[in-house]
């Protein structure tokens, strides 16, 4: 691997853990945020629901704005409203404030999902991008390892709100590794002047090209299932099976274990087998494990070893389906790469989102609404893969594998 390639990845990776940070670090707190706030859980879940609905609408902004003045610049926007919001959730009186502090954080955050992917575009292609996504997915997705300990260790340091001081206190230090370690990637002469009819011209032609929309909406209902999960595992975890909130966090690191490992194989696997044949075979493993959890819980053996297994096992489907899908999605639009991104993003997160809420009014605390809401997640998935993959097949004027 080229050196470049490495530091690239790593700056990168860094600047996209602050999202992950932000949604992890607190889910242990949240039972002790539902107690000290008086919310109930469904409110105490709506913090995440906010954030997701805000960070994915944001992105529609971030990627125009990116394509227009350059990559660096809506990065320091983001970052100043994220660490407005930060302090907003530090010093929130009520669940209410809370969930509107988690909205703004979400607006901030947006900017360093959105930059980083078209970063990528802009220096690679092909299975070289792929390479480098799954290297950006290494390092973001070490972040459900440790932050959910990380939050643990506030915990017992001090209040959840010390969560919050931390979080802000990362994106001042983000802000310092973007001005000094990550350069400008959009040349001049390739900026795009960005007005609503351009903008809407380009998102037309993203929301009329059924291989976009396929994709970007199997990645989407893959991180959807996960936002379910994170959604509901504090309240499982420590509720149902008993857990500290450092034993959560050890727990819902060990879901991180098999997305980590399998997506440094998506590039490799992506060169020798074709990057539609793995992410058609990683959407199907991913229904198998799902089914097979869903079926265990529905006969009531679902106990906590063997939900992480079989969870650990799903999410190594996913480590190859959702860096696959994105560098597929993007790579037929180059010219609009950061409005692509945005657009892509916005439509997974707002699917995320509307999972957390279509799944709350089922929601009882225990396993088995989680488990058969990731399945619905899954099945979804593979639905739309089974449906584009011909299309892409048509478009290509090849066989899809």
């Amino acid at each position: 691997m080229q050196p470049s390639l490495f530091r690239t990845a790593l700056v990168l990776g860094l600047l996209s853990a602050v999202g992950p940070f932000t949604i992890d670090m607190y889910l242990p707190a949240m039972p002790a945020i539902a107690e000290d706030l008086g919310g109930t859980i469904a409110a105490t879940q709506a913090t995440l629901t906010g954030y997701f609905i805000a960070f994915g609408l944001a992105q529609l902004i971030y990627g125009p704005m990116a394509d227009q003045i350059g990559r660096k610049p809506p990065i320091y926007i983001g970052m100043a409203v994220f660490i407005l919001g930060s302090v907003g959730c530090a010093l929130a009186p009520s669940i209410g404030w809370l969930t509107a502090a988690r909205a703004v954080q979400g607006l901030g955050a947006a900017a360093v999902m959105v930059i980083p992917r078209a970063i990528i575009r802009d220096m690679h292609t092909g299975i070289e991008a792929t390479r480098l996504m799954a290297l950006l997915m290494l390092v973001i997705s070490v972040s459900p390892m440790l932050a959910p300990l990380a939050g643990a260790g506030m915990l017992a340091l001090g209040s959840w709100r010390l969560i919050f001081w931390a979080l802000c206190g990362a994106a001042v230090l983000s802000l310092l590794l973007t001005v000094l370690a990550q350069p400008e990637t959009l040349r001049p002469e390739n900026r795009r002047p960005v007005n609503l009819g351009s903008l809407l011209q380009g998102a037309g032609v993203l929301l009329r090209d059924p291989v976009f929309m396929g994709l970007t909406f199997v990645g989407g209902f893959g991180m959807a299932s996960f936002f379910v999960f994170i959604a509901s595992a504090s309240f499982v975890y420590s509720g149902q099976f008993g857990l500290s909130p450092t034993g959560f966090g050890l727990a819902f690191a060990a879901n991180a274990l098999g997305f980590i490992g399998a997506s440094q194989f998506a590039a490799p696997l992506g060169a020798r087998f074709g990057m539609v044949g793995v992410m058609r075979l990683a959407v199907i493993g991913f229904v198998l494990f799902t089914t097979l959890l869903l079926a265990v819980a529905l006969v009531g053996l679902a106990t906590l070893p063997v939900i992480i297994v079989l969870l650990v096992l799903g999410n190594a489907c996913l480590g190859l389906v959702i860096p696959t899908t994105m560098v597929i999605a993007l790579d037929g639009h180059g010219d609009i790469a950061g409005l692509a991104s945005s657009l892509g993003g916005t439509l997974q997160m707002l699917a995320g989102g509307a999972m957390i809420a279509l799944a709350g009014p089922f929601f009882d605390g225990t396993a088995l609404p989680m488990i058969a809401a990731i399945w619905v997640c899954a099945s979804a998935a593979l639905a739309l893969a089974l449906w584009v993959l011909p299309r892409m097949a048509r478009q290509a004027g090849a066989s899809p594998a």
